[in-house]
This record gives structure tokens, C-alpha cells and sequence, in this order.
């Protein structure tokens, strides 16, 4: 008997050959890996300070830190290794970024080769593949428009086409060839690792999904493997890093400041947002109930949908709920597969579907390799940030902002450069600019970012011993790039600065706290460019 919604539509007769289609995503993966790492430049018109969360981060890794030991974050340690990859191998900071994620391109690209060409036909599998690549590759938050450029949150974009790649995983191989199953394990364990490591938002969907994988009498074997596999690779990576339950106290207290379940209000405000992608979402989904009536069909369209609208709703993200892509793919292959004669109207829908997101992703892309390559924009202040660009497009957006914040930096930087040897710094803000910009030995025990609300309270926040860790030198800034972030800091650890602290200057930005014990004296006010150098100081 076979499997409830199993037909022998679901094994076309006729399929084109994989191997073309697997080597164009390739090409297309090594293409827009190289169009956003050729210029070796960093271009941002909005969030710097998010950016400088990663730059901060993949600094401490190549001092000798690591994630989660040296360090805290929410954030799996992938987010700081990406970057930092890409400073090994682009020679800046203001390569780290696009390098790194040129990589992570190139590898989406390569499991995606396998997956989806084995499981769809070109004309279904290129617009997806495509549309993939560019989720990861484009220097832009999904939502927001073409001129927005920037780094920031760039593991949501890897995250969302990760689990894009893993549900495509749903449909059952066209041609099952030696060798699939096992592919096929390795490729669902390296998206499922990705996701954990990365964001666990995203690992924890992924890691259902292949639960509910066992469910496929067709496909169970390889969902079993990826999980086992999983697990080994986990075990492994804990041996080599040492840092899961910092990571899980890490999480938990993010989770006990911003991880409730969204309320259905909040819920329903997302739907409304995106209610045209789930509108033509939906016609897809009819599409397919309609030639293959099966409940595993109908559970997994609801959960690619529910899924996706619970990532955006904890996501910094207002409209794109992009797993929408990979489920309306899924449908339309499966309503192919069971139809009694060829449907050329499907892929055109597709097509149709996936298209603008397309060309907005390829258009901000190539807006940012353009203006890398045309040195447009002003480079940000500090030494070691020398490349990365802050650019005013045709609206002001957000530049005043962010040039008043580079404005601040600089300040800073000239107060702390009055210090013969500056030693470990922290910032009363959202992020410290100043270890990473002025190659200074970074703390110790502190976080790589604050952010009032989601990932610090007033009640659920780190002790000040953890908090201060051993920096020696507080920078409490009078024009902060997160207002409320820098007053619930002063709130919390207000008495415990006055007590381990004594300020020692103030500039028309800043307040230089120093430690009660430091011998440091601050000399006259000197030159910036006369006074650091742009190295990573060793710790």
C-alpha cells in the first residue's frame, strides 16, 4: 500500500538531467560571491552600530577569544566566525563582511546544487536557487528598501535561506541515484548546523522539521541520518569549543527579556503586513490540495507559513517572510508532479512570485559592489575602519544620524588616544566601537552588545562583576547611539561605576571613567593621527 498522498506522478517520467542545473547554481553561487567580495569594501547607509556587534566579535576571535567562553552573546558563535573569516582572507575589517559572506554564498551555493537539483526541474529550481543565494549575498535588511545598505542582522538572511534549502527537502529526490540518501543526510546536517550555531530561532524550526521528516516512510532514512549526524557534529564541535552551556545561559537570559510568544494581536499584525506574499502563497497551496489531497501535504504548506511568521515577529523585520518562496517552490513542484499533463502556467507563477524580491536583492547588490568600487561615501573615522563607508544616497535616511555617531567616535577616540596605553575599554551603549577601531586588547567576560528590551532589563541583566568584567576604562557616552540602552545601563550599574570607577575627563561626548586602582594619567589633548596606530593590539 503506499504512503497517504504517494502517487506515481510524484517520480516524473521525464525530468531533465541534475547535473546542468547543479553546475549553473554553482556558477551563479561563485558570481555573486565574487560581484560582493571583489570591491573588498564595506558600504552602509543604516545600522552601523549593528555592524560594528560582528567587526567587534570576529576582533576578539583573532586575539584569541572565543565565543561564548571570552565572550557572551545570544548569538551562536557562526556569527562571529563568518566575519572573521572574512578578515583572514580580505586583509580588513572593512572586508570582513562582504568576504565572509561571499563564503557563506558560495556554500549556500553548493548544497543547494544538490538539493534542489535533484529535486526540481530547472524551471522551478533556478528561480529558487537564485532567489536563495541572494537572501545571504545582498547587504540588506529583507523589507526595507534598496538604499537601506547594510551588514546588519545578516545572520537572519542566512537563516532564512538555510531553512528555505532544508524545506525543499520535503519533496522526494526525482531520480534517487547511489548515493542520495547520503547526500542527503550530510546536506539537511550542515543546514540544521548552520541554523543552531548561527541563530537558534532558525535551528530549532529546522530541527522540527526533520522530526517531522520521520513522519515519510519515502525519506525517513536520510531525516534519521541528518539528525544522528547532527548530534555527532554537536558533540564534536563542544569538545572543540567548550562553550554550550555559557551559550544556553547566554540564550536563557536573552529569553527571559524578550522571549515571550507573540500575543495574537502581534500575530495578526504580521499577517496583515504580508498579507499579498500570503495571499499568492495561498494560490500555490490551493494549487497542490487540489491534485493531491494529503494531510502531510497540508500540515507542512500551514507550518512553512506559521513557521515563517513566528521568525519574522522576533526578527528586527516588518514584512518578507521568505520561507513564503521555498514553501510556494515546494507546492508548485508537488501540483507538477501529480498532474495528469504538462502545466506551463505554474513555473510562470513562480516566476512571477519570486521575481521582485529578485531583482531588488540583485539591484541592492549591485548598488553596494558599485559604490565599493567607486570609493563614494566617507570612511569611517577610526584606523581600523578604514574602508567601511558611510554613504548618503538620494535621502537623507538615516546619514545624519550615523555621521553625528562618527562624529562622537572620533571624540572618543581622541580622548582615549590622551592614554599612553589605553588598556581594556567598555561602553555604557549598545556596542564598543573602540577596541576593534583602534586595535586595542579587548575585555574580557562582557558582551559584544547590548540592546535594552531584548537582551537586557531592568531586571534580568548581568551581574557588574560579569558586566564590567576587566575592563579598565568606562566610555559613558552623552549623545549614545541607543538612548534607552545607555539610561537603563546607568540605571542598573550606576552605583557599581561610582564605586569601582572615578571619572578622569569629559569631552563634548564622552565621560572617561578609570578604574580606582589604574595608574594612568591622561596627557594634553594631541592629535588622533599622530597618537594610534591601526593594529590589533595582542592580548
Amino acid at each position: 500500500m503506499r504512503a497517504a498522498g504517494f502517487r506515481r506522478a510524484d517520480h516524473p517520467r521525464r525530468v531533465q538531467a541534475t547535473v546542468p542545473q547543479g553546475r549553473i547554481i554553482i556558477a551563479a553561487g561563485l558570481l555573486i560571491g565574487f560581484v560582493l567580495a571583489f570591491p573588498r569594501q564595506t558600504v552602509t547607509t543604516k545600522y552601523v552600530n549593528d555592524l560594528f556587534i560582528f567587526l567587534d566579535g570576529a576582533y576578539r576571535i583573532q586575539a584569541g577569544q572565543v565565543p561564548n567562553v571570552d565572550f557572551h552573546s545570544s548569538l551562536g558563535p557562526l556569527a562571529y566566525y563568518i566575519p572573521a573569516m572574512g578578515h583572514s582572507l580580505g586583509g580588513s575589517f572593512a572586508a570582513a563582511m562582504p568576504v565572509g559572506m561571499a563564503l557563506m554564498t558560495v556554500g549556500v551555493a553548493l548544497v543547494a546544487a544538490h538539493v534542489i537539483a535533484t529535486r526540481m526541474r530547472p524551471a522551478l529550481g533556478l528561480p529558487l536557487a537564485l532567489y536563495l543565494l541572494l537572501i545571504v549575498a545582498v547587504p540588506m535588511n529583507p523589507g526595507e528598501g534598496i538604499r537601506d545598505l547594510s551588514f546588519a542582522m545578516f545572520y537572519n538572511r542566512i537563516g532564512w535561506s538555510a531553512l528555505g534549502l532544508l524545506l525543499v527537502m520535503y519533496l522526494p529526490p526525482c531520480r534517487p541515484g547511489c548515493g542520495q540518501g547520503a547526500a542527503d543526510a550530510v546536506c539537511a546536517a550542515l543546514l540544521l548546523l548552520l541554523m543552531l550555531y548561527l541563530k537558534i530561532s532558525y535551528g530549532l524550526v529546522g530541527l522540527a522539521f526533520l522530526i517531522f521528516m520521520l513522519s515519510d516512510r519515502r525519506q525517513w532514512q536520510w531525516a534519521a541520518a541528518a539528525l544522528a549526524l547532527t548530534a555527532a557534529a554537536g558533540l564534536l564541535v563542544e569538545r572543540l569549543w567548550g562553550g554550550t552551556a555559557s551559550h544556553i545561559a547566554d540564550l536563557r537570559l536573552a529569553g527571559e527579556v524578550s522571549g515571550d510568544f507573540p500575543t495574537l494581536r502581534a500575530l495578526v499584525g504580521e499577517v496583515q503586513r504580508n498579507l499579498p506574499d500570503i495571499a499568492v502563497y495561498g494560490i500555490f497551496a490551493a494549487l497542490l490540495l487540489s491534485r493531491r489531497r494529503s494531510i502531510r501535504d497540508g500540515l507542512f504548506l500551514i507550518c512553512c507559513a506559521l513557521a515563517g511568521i513566528l521568525l519574522i515577529e522576533q526578527n528586527f523585520q516588518a514584512v518578507g517572510i521568505l520561507t513564503l518562496g521555498a514553501g510556494a517552490a515546494v507546492a508548485a513542484e508537488s501540483s507538477l508532479r501529480a498532474a495528469p499533463v504538462p502545466q506551463s502556467g505554474v513555473p510562470l507563477l513562480l516566476a512571477a512570485f519570486l521575481a521582485p524580491p529578485i531583482l531588488l536583492f540583485a539591484a541592492a547588490l549591485g548598488l553596494h559592489s558599485g559604490l565599493g568600487l567607486a570609493r563614494q561615501g566617507t570612511d569611517l573615522s577610526l584606523p581600523n575602519y578604514s574602508g567601511i563607508r558611510l554613504v548618503r544616497l538620494w535621502a537623507e535616511g538615516q546619514h545624519p544620524t550615523f555621521r553625528r555617531y562618527d562624529d562622537s567616535l572620533r571624540d572618543g577616540a581622541a580622548l582615549l588616544a590622551r592614554l599612553d596605553d589605553p588598556g581594556r575599554v567598555m561602553v555604557l551603549d549598545f556596542v564598543n566601537p573602540f577596541s576593534v577601531g583602534m586595535g586595542l586588547v579587548p575585555p574580557r567576560g562582557d558582551s559584544t552588545w547590548h540592546h535594552w528590551g531584548r537582551t537586557i532589563d531592568a531586571h534580568h541583566h548581568p551581574a557588574p562583576d560579569a558586566f564590567f568584567a576587566d575592563a579598565r576604562i568606562v566610555m559613558d557616552p552623552k549623545v549614545p547611539i541607543e538612548p534607552w540602552t545607555t539610561n537603563g545601563l546607568r540605571k542598573i550599574y550606576g552605583a557599581a561605576l561610582a564605586e569601582r570607577y572615578s571619572l578622569a575627563a569629559e569631552t563634548e561626548f564622552w565621560r572617561l571613567y578609570l578604574a580606582k586602582d589604574a595608574d594612568r594619567t591622561l596627557s594634553r589633548p594631541g592629535s588622533i593621527t599622530t597618537t594610534m596606530q591601526s593594529t590589533t593590539a595582542q592580548p
